[in-house]
Formats: C-alpha cells, structure tokens, sequence
C-alpha cells in the first residue's frame, strides 16, 4: 500500500516557539539511525479520555450524515439522477461538493482509527457512487462544481476571470474540487482502495489536459482564486506513480505571488486571507520533500515560524475575520467577533507533522500539542458533537455548533477530520528508537520490534503518565520520552519502581535504552505549574496555563443567539449581544505576579479561582476558571485585560470612549458588509465585475474598474441611509452608488484627506426605503476607478 514518505534532515534548530522564557535544544539525537516515521494510524489506538469521547462522538456524527445528499451535486453535474436532494447551507449555494470531498477523508481515517466496518461500507459505497460519475464525465473528472462543465471549458480556452474568491464568476471551484482530490488520495493511503489510486490519477491527468494549452503566467492569474492545497495533491500523485509530469503540474499551481517572498523570508502576509495561504505552504513543504528542495523547506519552515511565533493566540490559533492582522496590533482579535477558524489549525497542524517529521525538532510537538489540546478538541461539543468555525477571542462572547441537517462550512469539513486522527502523532519511530511525543491514552503496536506499548493517564488532571510494556521477547530499543519545557526541568520518572535519573532534565527527550521484557512499566511524574501568556502584541491582555492546558472562565449563558447553527449563509457565526469590553472584569496587578491570584481548588476536574478583579456589577471579584477544551455552551474569557491600580482608571476611560462610537453605528445597522473579506462578502452574495481586493491601512477594501454588489437586508423597512467607509489614499478616483436599482450618490476622491479612512452617507429615496431587501451597488464611473470601498453599512437612524 502506499504511504507517504518523508525525507529527514535531523538538525539541532533553535526555535522559539514556547510557553517558557527559556528553551532547550529542542532536536531530538536521532542522527545515528533512520528517519524518523510515524505509526500507520491503525496501529494506535485511542484508550479512556477526552480524545477517545472526540472520536467516538465524530464516528456517530459521520454516519448521521446521508452519503446521497452529499453525492448529489457530484451525480448532478456528471448528467445522472440524484438519489437525494443536495444538503443545504454551503452545500446547495454555490459550494456544491465540498463536504464530500472532506467525507471521504474524514470516513478514511475513521476506519484507520477503528477498523469499524459501518464507516468501511459508507466509505466504500462513496467510491463507488463517484466512480460511476467519473465514468459519465468521460474525462477523469469528479465533482459538484455547480455548472462545471462551462466554467472548466472557459478556462481551458484561456478565459479566465479569477478574484480572491471566485473563479469565473463561480465561488472558489479550485478549493472545492481540492477536497475531492485530497479525499480520493486518504482513501488510498488509509484503506489500500486501488479504485481511489486509479480514480485520483485520471482526475489529475484531466487537470494536465485543462491547463495544457495555458501559459504560466495564465495559470497563475487563475492561482488568485482560492485553490487549497492543489499542489500538494500533485505532488502526492507524483510521488506514488513516479511520474514526473504530476511533479510539473505540482510545481505549475504553486502560487509565486506567495511563494517567492517565502523563498526570500519576508513576510508579506498581513492583510492575506489566512487560510488561503496556508494550504500552499503545505504543498511547498510536500514538493520539498519529494525533490529534497531545501529551499522550498527553508520557505515553509520561515512560514511556520512567522505564523506561529508572531501572529498565533495562546490556543494555537490565527487570524481575525479570516484574515492575518498586523503582528503588532491583535487589537481585532480580542474587539471582533470572528476570532481563529478552525480550518486554519487543521492545516497548521497539517504543516506541523511534516516538519517535525523532517527535523525531529520538539518545538513543532510543543505547537502541536498546544493547538490540538486547546483549539482542535476545543471545537466539538461533547454533548452534540457539532463543530465550531470561528473560536472568538473577544472576552465575554461564544461559539456557535453545527448540526448534522444545517450546517456545511469549511469547518465542518475539516472538523469531521480533525477528530478521527488524534493517534497520528502520539507517537513516532525510527529503526532504533519508539518517541512518544503527546500524553493522550493510546496503545501503539510497533510491529518491527514485536512490541506494544500501552499509555494511560488521566492527563492534564493527573500531573503524570504510565506505560507498560507488552512483549513476545526481551527486545532491545531506546524509548525517548519527550521532556516538555512547561515541566521546568521538574520531571522525573521510575522504571518498574526504582528511579530513573539518566538523563538531561535540559534535553528535549529522555532517552532510556535497553533491554525491554514483557510486562515493564513506566511511570512518568510531569509537574505541572501556572504561567501566564501576554497577547503577542504587547497589549495588556493576559492569558493562563496550566502546563499546556489553557484556562478560561464561564462568565455567563446568556442571549447565545444561534447557538445551534441554522441552514442560513452566516449561521456560522455568533452574532449575538455583544457584551462590552468595559463590562469585562480587569485583573489588577503587576504582569509578573498575576499568577498569584490565582488558587487550585480541591476537586476532582481541574478548577481554579481567579481573585483581584476589577469589576461592573455583572461579575463578582473573582471568577472560576477550567481547561478551555472542556468549556462549551457558554460566553467566555481566555484573554484578562490587565492593569495596576494606577492604570485602571485610564484604562476604562479609554475602552468606554472607543466602544461607544462603535455600538452607537452598530445599534443605529440594519446590515453591514465588511468589503474585501471572504465570508462578509460570501455571505451577502456578491456579485463583482472587473474589481479585486486589497489590505492598507488595517483596513479590507474592494477596488476596481467595474462594479460589485451586495444583497443587503432592511429589516422591518427602517432603512434610510447608505453608509460607506473608504481609503482616500489614490489620486483620481470615482464611482456611484445604486440602492434596489436607484442611484442615491457619487464620490469622487483625489487621495486628499486628512486621514486615509473617510466616511460618506447618502440618504435613501422613499421607494427604497420600503423595500425588506436589496441590491446595493458600486461603480466605476468617468473611465477611472472607484476609491478603495473598506464597509458598506445601510443605517436606520442619522449618526
């Protein structure tokens, strides 16, 4: 069966990545053996904890989702009959097919997890459906692609009109038809399914056909579209037939517009959409890897480090609003309601695994396991097993879940795979040596050895874990326990009852070579203790730790509107009461003693007491705080604003004067559209000719030479003004302004300004104002282009 293969280049790298203010080495001494693997994920098995309760709960919310609604766009476009009516949401809207490309994924690792035969069958039955629709297609093509036909044939003939999301005026079909791709390939490496292999490779030697007759610098004009990770699906290809011609095309969709700065190690990335990005990293590590590029390499690792080191949040994840802020100002992260996608540390995580696989450098497991713990597993409800796409940073707000009938994000996609794969990197092993890099309750079964190893805990509750050894015979081989720098040096371990003390307590493993026997067993004391985590801005606001685990705190569950997603374009978002930032309770002190505020109280979960709080009379003076992965249901805090005693005033006076503009605007919306970014945009249907998107100033904005237009609601027919922000930056600029049909204003801008963001209002005609919805469009006007549009807002009362 095919696996793929990585090649290692074991260094002794210095990262920075860590919860710590110092850190070791982190690499691990592998150079004497080979390169480091990991196990097949159906010889790791999950035993009794959170992850186990994950994988069960994902397992059940795979199977109450019906293999023929999700087949149907991909039956629909090859000219064949349904068998059931498209899901809804995301499903029947333009991004037909998606989720059943992150199926098959999804179902794959499943049954690598747990060799259930149900999930064989469903997955099984998939195939089988989309074999039958390649064939009516004719041409190796698979998917949902809503008239897919016409769009590929335009872009064949080398008519392409491509924006950041979008494609021929169809919503992003290269991300979409990527999850087919990447479906068909887990298929084959998780289940050995030669139907998948061969279905893949037709469908890449239809890619080849459709790009044959583009020129590079075609092709990567269509790259602006969104496109997942496409490069790393051929490089995929490339590698398991050997092939060549799927390394050209790999090569071909990597994007150099984002690429070539990487090369350079500078960051352009500010103001990107971030997950758009991220997948082409991956697929520049994958090339990497397979033609031993260590300068792609070099690209990826300068990537991962940016992303991780200066833009992340204490769970590991990133972007606000989808986007990547400035690393100086997360000032959207904790004021927005749109915090870290979880899309996004999928493929963080993605990216992890083969770095770590290339370098054997601990800081990646120290990032992974942060990420998993305290975002991955964060993101489904214990109760329900819904998903979460957006996990807000914003003090005081909340989550919103999926449901199976309602809900097709991108983050569902992802999610149902987030959750079957937790044994993938527990641990690792070369010809030598067995690693154990997480402490999640698992047996692994080395097979070249002849041995399993059995870990059990209750971690995080339990500061410890325990392995036992089982074995036919005495074997001899190293096991390297890793050693995380949020023990502080304190760990400590026996072997069968008599301590242990052969090792660096400044290394980043502990390596115990010798001679194994049947029944052996380990215990492993790794202390845990509170530390803080500054937002990575420098601003005041504070988050805590226990050992890896993040802490948060309940603050109420009050007027969680949508909190079960409904089928509509932006369920996905918790767009509910926002409760003021002055409303936050402040903890009060010096940054270097916070920690001694806070109290492990005696029970049997993990909880503690935060004291010494600044509070309204919505909070008491302290609050109880709770590993955050186990926290759902509820408004919540991760970040503390803090301040002395000295600063607390002006602190508050400052919070209060910059809330209240912004809740002033946003009691006086009826709707509002955050121009340039994907799901605002998405989700008032956009319709655009001619226009692109941009990032200046820490503002999103739409330009161009054509027009754009959003659907934009008037509820209870109040409307009475159009309200637009815009960047008066560029010389000889100009466009009007249409409202249901009717033109209500012009603007014309020189770069003039005072300040570059700019607000104009235009009263709405009576006729208008009538009307429960409409279109509100932007135009270039006089041969020029329109201004830099940042916010279209329609306004119930004048400011």
């Amino acid at each position: 069966m095919f696996r793929i293969k990585y090649i290692a280049v074991f260094t002794s790298v210095l990262l920075t990545f860590s919860s710590c203010e110092e850190k070791k080495i982190v690499s691990a001494d592998l150079t004497e053996e080979s390169p480091l693997t990991y196990f097949d994920l159906k010889d790791v098995s999950l035993l009794e904890s959170p992850f186990k309760h994950a994988q069960d709960l994902d397992k059940k919310y795979l199977l109450a989702l019906e293999a023929d609604k999700l087949l149907a766009p991909f039956l629909r476009e090859a000219g064949l009959t349904p068998k059931a009516e498209s899901y809804p949401n995301w499903e029947n809207t333009g991004l037909d097919g998606h989720i059943g490309g992150h199926y098959l994924s999804a179902l794959s690792l499943m049954y690598a997890a747990t060799g259930d035969k149900e999930i064989k069958e469903r997955l099984d039955y998939m195939i089988a459906e989309l074999k039958k629709c390649q064939e009516a297609n004719g041409n190796g093509y698979i998917g949902g692609v809503p008239d897919g036909k016409t769009i590929w044939k335009e872009i064949k003939e080398g008519n392409i009109r491509a924006g950041g999301f979008s494609l021929n005026d169809k919503w992003v079909p290269l991300y979409n038809i990527h999850k087919t791709f990447s479906g068909l390939r887990d298929v084959y490496v998780y289940t050995g399914s030669k139907d998948a292999k061969e279905m893949l490779v037709a469908m890449t030697d239809w890619a080849i056909d459709l790009v044959a007759n583009l020129t590079d610098e075609q092709i990567q004009e269509m790259l602006i579209s969104e496109h997942g990770g496409l490069n790393e699906a051929f490089a995929d290809v490339a590698d398991m037939t050997g092939d060549v011609k799927y390394m050209k095309l790999a090569k071909q969709f990597s994007h150099k517009e984002v690429l070539d700065p990487l090369l350079d190690h500078e960051d352009k990335l500010t103001g990107m959409h971030a997950n758009t990005q991220i997948p082409k990293v991956i697929g520049f590590e994958r090339i990497a890897q397979i033609n031993n590029n260590k300068k792609w390499a070099s690209a990826a690792s300068f990537f991962w480090d940016d992303v991780v080191n200066e833009r992340s949040v204490v769970i590991g994840g990133n972007s606000a609003y989808e986007h990547f802020h400035p690393k100086d100002n997360f000032s959207k992260m904790i004021q927005g309601t749109q915090g870290p996608e979880t899309c996004n540390t999928y493929n963080m995580l993605k990216l992890t695994k083969m770095l770590y696989e290339d370098t054997g450098n601990e800081s990646y497991i120290a990032y992974y396991e942060k990420a998993l713990y305290n975002h991955i597993l964060s993101t489904q409800n214990p109760e329900t097993g819904g998903l979460v796409y957006f996990t807000q940073m914003r003090p005081g707000h909340y989550r919103v879940y999926s449901q199976v009938e309602t809900s097709f994000w991108c983050c569902v996609g992802s999610g149902i795979e987030n959750h079957g794969k937790y044994g993938e990197m527990v641990y690792a092993h070369t010809n030598q040596s067995l690693l154990v890099n997480l402490f999640i309750p698992s047996s692994v079964i080395w097979h070249e050895k002849g041995v399993e190893l059995v870990q059990v805990n209750n971690f995080p509750t339990e500061a410890a874990t325990h392995f036992k050894i089982k074995a036919k015979a005495k074997t001899n081989f190293t096991l390297r326990l890793r050693l995380p720098a949020w023990t502080y040096g304190g760990a400590s371990l026996t072997i069968n009852g008599e301590e242990y003390k052969d090792f660096d307590a400044n290394a980043p493993y502990i390596n115990i070579e010798r001679e194994w026997n049947d029944g052996d067993e380990i215990t492993y004391n790794l202390p845990m203790s509170l530390s803080t985590e500054q937002l990575k801005d420098g601003s005041n606001y504070y988050s805590f730790l226990y050992g890896p685990i993040v802490l948060a705190a309940k603050t109420s569950t009050d007027n969680q509107d949508g909190l079960f997603a409904d089928a509509s374009r932006g369920g996905h978002i918790a767009s509910g009461e926002i409760v003021s930032l002055k409303e936050i309770p402040t903890v009060v002190g010096n940054p270097d003693s916070l920690v001694n505020q806070i109290t492990k109280e005696d029970t049997e979960d993990l909880r503690f007491k935060i004291g010494g709080l600044y509070h309204t009379e919505a909070f008491t003076d302290s609050l109880e705080l709770e590993p955050f992965y186990a926290l759902h249901e509820s408004r919540y805090m991760i970040y503390f604003p803090q301040a002395t005693k000295d600063g607390l005033k002006a602190m508050q006076e400052k919070m209060e004067k910059e809330e209240a503009a912004a809740r002033v605007l946003e009691e006086k919306s009826s709707d509002v559209v955050y121009c340039g970014e994907q799901q605002p945009e998405s989700d008032h249907s956009i319709e655009q000719k001619d226009t692109w998107t941009g990032y200046d100033y820490e503002s999103h904005w739409r330009e161009g030479g054509g027009y754009f237009s959003y659907n934009m609601r008037n509820n209870e027919s109040m409307a009475k003004y159009l309200y637009i922000d815009y960047l008066d930056i560029d010389k000889l600029r100009a466009c009007e302004f249409y409202v249901g049909g009717v033109k209500v204003g012009e603007l014309k801008s020189n770069g003039e300004a005072d300040k570059p963001l700019n607000t104009v209002v235009f009263d709405l005609p009576e006729e208008v104002q009538q009307m429960k919805d409409f279109r509100v469009e932007i135009k270039a006007i006089d041969n020029l282009w329109m201004p830099k549009i940042v916010e279209v807002r329609i306004l119930k009362e004048s400011l």
